[in-house]
């Protein structure tokens, strides 16, 4: 007779979700680092992605919207990689984050669909280099154990300053770290092959340590029941393997199991409540469960799953969000290269879907802390009150109230706010939790009709986003959709191009007819790409412009599409003239050279309104003018003391902006001096910066960087920079300056980066808020460059009011930008007003610089054909209801049971008529059988 006890988790059974019900479109990122790749709350999924160097957050929901598709975001995080993430066990919504950039961020997020903060609640610097782990205490609120690469951390996320202890440095890198179930100790595993547990608030020592791993490679630990800890990690056969240990003597391990061989780390998740483990190794197809027992044989195989795409990271789900009904006792998302796959694990019964099963669900520990990390610190052990997850015993959510008012989206010092914008709460401290964890617990989903505990629910960001829609300014623009252009629109196979132009340079350039694309061919060469020539470049070598010298920015002129100027690391300008109808030969003799700096140039910029007028900056920190028909200089202006990282004329082209590396935003006034007319404070990070002219030549818009090197736009009043940015927003983490292309006739700005694959979308107004913020477009692989086309190449028949041509390692692609309108068949004049004819100048060189100014003519974009929407006819109302007096209209009783027999009596036909049976013919008396 078997000696051991059979458990009703042996049949356990994993379910892989159906295809349509992964959530897709990941990216997930392939990193090398300690930590976690995806973690789960009740209610949201957030996963690190392959942007911005890791630093890159991706988010999305455990379950569908109503639509049954799921939504993925992202939130730029971290200035490096982010190595380990995890939230909160009291708040579904609070996410703590740690990176190789030496931070701990805690994010107060909202549902995926909704603006995501731009920053976070908390930043703690513990300033001991990379950070590897980052863990929430089981049991208290704002508790934290975070590591850096030797020495593990306990921090009071309320005292920023400071952690509360430093314990003892690991020997080698500190690889896991877990909290036992009742929060009192901490154990960790190291690369020294040392297994350690502390008792924190008792000393900063081990209470307990042994040499006892096998190999240096990848280990995990994990408290599961009691003092039992487990281990995963390879053996001296490189093996993987996993151990049981008692955690007061971790000399000898006293089980252990074998899962062949394999070069990924095994990643263990436990569920407390069945003792269920769930082992998945990196880069396999096979996850594992095993149930856990106190006793022998403590390791007891339960299912082997094999998956139809190999695992990045796994996570579990909270046992208040799985389908009780549908005796689903644990949720795994595997994270894979490309989606998230939920596997439910559920018992096999009689009546599952219809009947609670007590005996499946122990009650589990709530989302109510036991106690603040300083009651922890004195002493405290009380534990999380455990809830049960039978649904008629689950409090009912509080209804959201009915009014909300409009908030600040600013933090301030007293407490907590409401954001309406986003739908989610902010606070001014991290230990507060949100209203709804006063209550015992969130209510499990139990409504689920299929055994999978996958379908979609009613979400509440539907009415966040009604609220969302009566607060503040919105934006005719705010569903700008990019789109890429079909295929025979593309220029293919380019090969060779230079990917490495300076900062300053914008990477590529277009006009109306043509497109020039620098090559990484010496000599400084560049391919000149005719637009009404589109299709696959022949593999044979193309006829070129040769520099001579290395490119390091080049611009067409506005009103000539066949001159180019080329500005070399010679500190020369080269002004090329691009014979009719594209090159047919190399060209090696330019048409003019500027002579003047004495050192390399940084880049070069022509006037917006009258022809032949050039500007350049250069690193001996001038800046002059250039007037094209003599070939001279004409203007030499000074007063910057750093790089000049970008300039721009103003609309009427008096004025010309700067933004320095030292720190200052100047306008200047070239015809009347050559110093500053105007000085400010920019942007306070050096890496780079963008200016251009807004609002009607009021404002100036800058793209830099903050102190943090979080990418930021910021925004000037241009008669007043003494005063610095009247405001400015935070967008994300990324190496790559923003390159801002601006419309005049919508306030729209568009921006991306060299090596992005996100194009954001900003609609600029002259008052609060300033920024709003417009649907971005996403590039299927990075881009190196985006150039903008003259407002006459956009289509307006398809609503289009930008289009810029995309440049990828081998194609270009034409991008267009359309506002999606219902009347398309008219003339969408509240978003095409008359603009401005760029491409004809409006004065010549000498007319400008003595002292006459011009305006550029305008023109209608409205075809004839069309008309314009505000003369559409205007639709009569069509009523879909009977007048309210029809209703209201008092009857007699008379009246009203006459109406009732005339319905029945229509409902079952005249009376009078005979019956179908009456019409049937008979048979003769003698035909029947006697």
């Amino acid at each position: 007779m078997n000696r051991f006890k059979t458990s009703k988790f042996k049949n356990t059974t994993p379910k892989i979700a159906k295809k349509d019900e992964w959530i897709n479109n990941v990216r997930a990122g392939a990193f090398s680092c300690q930590g976690n790749h995806i973690k789960s709350s009740s209610k949201l999924v957030a996963f690190n992605t392959e942007q911005a160097g890791g630093g890159m957050l991706g988010l999305s929901s455990v379950k569908p919207g109503p639509d049954g598709q799921w939504t993925v975001t992202q939130i730029s995080c971290h200035s490096d990689l982010m190595t380990d993430l995890d939230f909160s066990p009291f708040d579904e919504s609070l996410l703590a984050t740690c990176s190789a950039d030496e931070t701990v961020k805690l994010w107060r997020l909202c549902d995926p669909e909704l603006e995501q903060p731009s920053s976070p609640e908390v930043t703690l610097r513990p300033g001991e280099g990379r950070l590897e782990l980052v863990l929430f205490h089981p049991s208290s609120s704002g508790l934290l154990a975070v590591s850096t690469t030797r020495s593990p951390l306990i921090w009071d996320t309320s005292r920023q300053d400071t952690p509360l202890a430093v314990l003892e440095q690991h020997g080698d890198l500190l690889q896991s770290l877990s909290w036992k179930r009742d929060g009192s100790l901490l154990a960790s595993s190291c690369k020294d092959k040392m297994l350690r547990v502390f008792d924190p608030r008792a000393q900063l020592t081990p209470v307990q340590s042994a040499k006892s791993l096998q190999s240096n490679k990848d280990s995990r630990i994990l408290w599961t029941k009691d003092d039992l800890l487990l281990t995963t990690g390879f053996d001296m056969m490189r093996s993987r393997e996993v151990r049981l240990w008692d955690s007061r003597k971790l000399s000898s391990s006293v089980s252990s199991v074998s899962l062949g061989t394999s070069s990924g780390t095994t990643i263990p998740l436990f569920d407390d409540d069945t003792g269920l483990l769930v082992l998945a190794g990196v880069g396999d197809t096979v996850i594992d469960s095993f149930e856990v027992s106190a006793s022998e044989p403590f390791l007891s195989q339960v299912s082997h799953c094999l998956t139809d795409t190999s695992t990045r990271g796994v996570a579990t789900v909270p046992k208040l969000a799985l389908d009780v009904m549908s005796c689903e006792v644990m949720r795994v998302l595997q994270l894979t290269d490309s989606c998230i796959v939920p596997i439910s694990y559920q018992v096999p019964r009689k009546h599952s879907g219809q009947e609670f099963h007590e005996d499946l669900y122990p009650d589990t520990v709530g989302t109510t802390p036991a106690m603040t990390a300083e009651e922890w610190w004195q002493g405290g052990n009380k534990q999380v009150e455990k809830v049960s997850l039978q649904p008629d015993k689950q409090p009912k959510p509080k209804p959201p109230p009915a009014k909300q008012m409009p908030a600040k989206k600013q933090l301030t010092s007293e407490g907590s706010k409401e954001d309406p914008a986003r739908g989610c709460s902010t606070s001014s401290s991290p230990l507060s939790t949100p209203s709804s964890s006063a209550a015992p617990s969130r209510s499990p989903s139990s409504t689920s009709g299929l055994s999978s505990g996958f379908l979609p629910s009613p979400s509440p960001s539907q009415s966040a986003k009604a609220i969302q829609s009566m607060l503040g300014p919105t934006s005719k623009f705010r569903h700008i959709q990019g789109a890429v252009m079909h295929r025979d629109t593309h220029i293919t196979n380019l090969r060779g191009l230079n990917l490495t132009t300076p900062g300053e340079c914008d990477g590529f350039c277009v006009n109306s007819q043509r497109v020039a694309v620098p090559l990484a061919i010496s000599g400084g060469q560049i391919a000149i790409f005719e637009r009404s020539q589109p299709g696959r470049l022949p593999d044979a070598a193309l006829p070129t412009i040769q520099n001579s010298v290395n490119v390091v920015d080049f611009s067409w002129d506005p009103f000539d599409t066949h001159r180019l100027a080329v500005a070399g690391d010679d500190a020369k300008i080269r002004v090329w003239q691009v014979p009719e109808g594209g090159l047919k030969e190399t060209l090696t003799e330019p048409e003019l050279i500027l002579q003047g700096h004495t050192e390399k140039i940084y880049s070069i910029k022509f006037h917006p309104l009258a022809s032949g007028i050039l500007v350049s900056s250069s690193y001996d920190l001038t800046v002059r003018l250039w007037n094209l028909e003599s070939g001279e200089q004409v203007k030499l202006l000074t007063g910057h003391q750093d790089q000049v990282f970008g300039m721009a004329w103003s609309p009427d082209g008096r004025l010309l902006a700067t933004v320095c590396k030292d720190g200052k935003v100047r306008i200047y006034d070239p015809r009347k001096s050559t110093a500053p007319v105007q000085e400010g404070p920019g942007p306070e990070g050096h890496r780079g910066a963008r200016v251009v002219w807004v609002c009607e030549g009021k404002y100036l818009m800058v793209s830099g960087f903050d102190s943090r090197s979080e990418r930021v736009l910021y925004l000037y009043a241009a008669d007043c920079l003494s005063s610095g940015a009247i405001a400015s927003t935070a967008l994300d983490v990324s190496p790559s300056t923003l390159i801002p292309f601006y419309d005049p006739d919508t306030s729209v700005v568009i921006l991306t980066g060299k090596g992005d694959t996100r194009v954001q979308v900003y609609e600029l107004l002259p008052e609060d808020p300033y920024f709003i913020q417009c649907s971005s477009f996403n590039s299927p692989e990075p881009h190196k460059s985006l150039a903008f086309l003259p407002k006459t190449e956009c289509n307006v028949r398809d609503v289009e009011i930008a289009v810029g041509l995309m440049l990828t390692k081998t194609t270009i692609e034409p991008v267009a930008f359309r506002v999606p309108r219902v009347k398309k068949e008219f003339f969408q004049d509240d978003l095409y007003t008359d603009t401005a004819v760029c491409w004809e100048s409006a004065l010549t060189a000498s007319a400008w610089l003595s002292g006459s100014d011009g305006r550029h003519k305008r023109i209608s974009l409205k075809p004839k054909d069309m008309t314009p929407v505000s003369e559409a006819p205007k639709e009569a109302p069509v009523r879909k209801y009977l007048p309210s007096s029809v209703y209201l209209e008092e009857k007699t009783d008379e009246q009203k049971k006459e109406e009732l027999l005339s319905a029945m009596v229509a409902k079952l036909g005249n009376m009078d008529d005979p019956l179908p049976q009456e019409s049937f013919e008979g048979v003769d008396e003698d035909e029947w059988d006697d």
